[in-house]
């Protein structure tokens, strides 16, 4: 989460097979709810989207990416665990280089050292139904 009145810009992927999506999950302890989004992260100053959509994807989980498109850009405002927020995302829709990934159900990995998250697939038609939640809301556009 970025500091109080500050936009942030990330790069996150895009990762499809078949009717399934790899995203991550994440818990809002002020709402008391569980959501999903696709990975990826921060993009530091000097560093394209591109490459930050790359780096985060090595740094998280050990994975390379390929078939990298650019599919557009989202502006994302948002409340976390009772804080706005305001992200500026560039969404890319990416596949994985090492095809072991397809393979998993789910992994766990670190973003920092004191926060674990995890990493699955997860049927499509469970985020339209409403079952489960997507973040930000505008994804289903790119499904």
């Amino acid at each position: 989460m970025n500091k109080a009145g500050e936009i942030r810009v990330i790069a996150l992927g895009l990762i499809r097979n078949g009717e399934r999506i790899f995203v991550s999950e994440g818990y809002d302890p002020a709402k008391q709810e569980t959501f999903y989004r696709a990975l990826g992260g921060g993009v530091e100053f000097g560093e394209t989207s591109r490459a930050a959509l790359e780096r985060e994807f090595q740094e998280e989980i050990q994975a390379d990416l390929t078939n990298i498109k650019y599919l557009g850009c989202i502006e994302n405002l948002f409340t976390f665990n009772g804080r706005q927020g305001h992200e500026i995302i560039q969404l890319y829709q990416c596949d994985f280089a090492d095809s072991k990934f397809y393979k998993l159900e789910s992994l766990v990995f670190s973003e920092s050292q004191h926060h674990k998250h995890r990493a699955l697939w997860i049927d499509i038609a469970r985020f339209k139904s409403g079952e489960l939640i997507l973040v930000p809301e505008v994804f289903f556009e790119y499904l």
